[in-house]
């Protein structure tokens, strides 16, 4: 298996784990204590890190002077966290456990854009890597559809204990896999001579960026800052969905079926990152507009839809539409961040969604009274507003196009340089 073949098992192996502790936690507390809010206070606790930890982590990765060590420590760290959760949830005194799921969501970061960031190191650039990350992003997408699901499996056959002995081995399988890969040099991107202040020379010989530099990257690239403001702003909505989604199915007389709706939209955007996500002759910003505005249009249609098939059909499409979106982000991030901060950049914008993400379920469980389609319309609304807001940001100053003579114009945002195909 190659480089990047053993760093797709990787990915798939991690983010199954990271997928499937929602359900688990939750099956576990469940099962040992009576109480679901039990799940969903160490649940918090394992998410609520991501946004603090991503700076610390990104800045750890770029600069780690072994990233073999650094990695497969992380993900060996998030093996532990799961292991220690299954072994000590409901059973060990309450602080124990959330420090635990604290430490382990510290290592979360790596996890999403952490290990995305490892992408431009093993894929040369060019269309090739642009498909490389339709690939990752794929194993989001494929972990988000098979983690919950086996986990009920295995938790229904035998219990939950061993359902989280299951995330448990795939994280350990993530940190063997992660030890393996080959870290080369990433090289540097297209617009880096000009955020490092310098002209053409040897990649890889940037000084060390701060702590600080990645969000001031993500602020002041305007690319970067559109496409981390709009799906921030979706996030909150895509957080919201699951609850949602439950609340729907039981005012459509069908409790019990939110599930079904959630695994439509997850195999929609399974199928849709496998394909929408792979036309790297569309430039990445617009495909994330296109993929932003028809979630929302999607979810708009499955807010009136008449029975829970008409609505799953419609989650359906909303998935195939939201798949590519994961793509063209990672498309987009690799292009413009400069090479000393890329790993900061990665999980600077996974944890900004992932919070964005809690807010959004937080948010929809004040409003659980309203109509759920309304609810649902809501969540359309933030959709096609992200698609705007990206819209609006992005066009104040669009990078022009690379010429026929190769030579790119000039832009507001970088100066004249190499441009990956197929960039906005």
């Amino acid at each position: 298996m190659g480089g990047f073949g053993r760093y797709l098992a990787a990915a798939l192996a991690a983010r199954f784990a990271s997928e499937g502790m929602g359900m688990g936690v939750v099956l576990l507390a469940l099962e040992r204590t009576g109480s679901a809010a039990h799940g969903a206070f160490v649940l918090t606790a394992w998410m609520a890190p991501h946004v603090l930890a991503a700076p610390l982590a990104g800045a750890a990765a770029a600069r780690a002077r072994r990233p073999r060590l650094f990695y497969a420590g992380a993900l060996a760290g998030f093996t532990a966290a799961v292991a220690a959760l299954a072994a000590l949830l409901g059973r060990a005194p309450v602080p124990v456990v959330l420090a635990v799921a604290v430490l382990g969501g510290s290592c979360g970061p790596v996890v999403t854009g952490g290990l995305s960031s490892l992408v431009a190191g093993l894929v040369p650039e060019g269309p090739g890597r642009d498909r490389a990350y339709g690939w990752d992003a794929s194993t989001y997408n494929a972990a988000s559809v098979t983690a919950p699901a086996a986990v009920g499996l295995v938790g229904a056959m035998v219990s939950a204990g061993p359902a989280m002995g299951v995330l448990a081995l795939s994280a350990a399988l993530a940190a063997a896999l992660a030890a393996s890969l080959p870290y080369g040099d990433p090289g540097v991107s297209p617009h880096e001579e000009a955020y490092e202040g310098r002209g053409a020379g040897p990649p890889g010989k940037a000084p060390r960026a701060g702590l600080g530099a990645g969000l001031a990257t993500l602020w002041r690239v305007r690319e970067l800052r559109a496409i981390t403001s709009a799906t921030t702003l979706a996030f909150v909505g895509v957080g919201a969905l699951t609850t949602t989604s439950v609340l729907l199915a039981r005012g459509l007389g069908r409790p019990g079926t939110g599930g079904v709706l959630m695994t439509a939209f997850a195999v929609g955007a399974l199928a849709g990152s496998l394909t929408l996500g792979r036309m790297t002759s569309v430039a990445p910003g617009r495909l994330a507009r296109w993929a932003m505005a028809g979630t929302g249009a999607a979810l708009g249609v499955a807010a009136f839809a008449p029975s829970v098939a008409l609505t799953a059909a419609a989650f359906a499409a909303a998935g195939v539409c939201d798949g590519p979106l994961l793509t063209a982000t990672l498309r987009i991030r690799s292009e413009h961040a400069p090479g000393s901060v890329r790993a900061q950049v990665f999980t600077l914008g996974a944890g900004l969604k992932v919070t964005a993400a809690s807010t959004g379920a937080a948010l929809v469980g004040l409003a659980a009274g309203a109509p759920p389609w309304t609810l649902l319309l809501g969540i359309a609304v933030l959709q096609l507003a992200a698609a705007a807001l990206h819209l609006l940001v992005s066009a104040r100053g669009r990078v022009a196009r690379v010429p026929a003579t190769g030579r790119p114009a000039a832009s507001a945002t970088a100066p004249a340089g190499r441009r990956t195909p197929g960039g906005p």
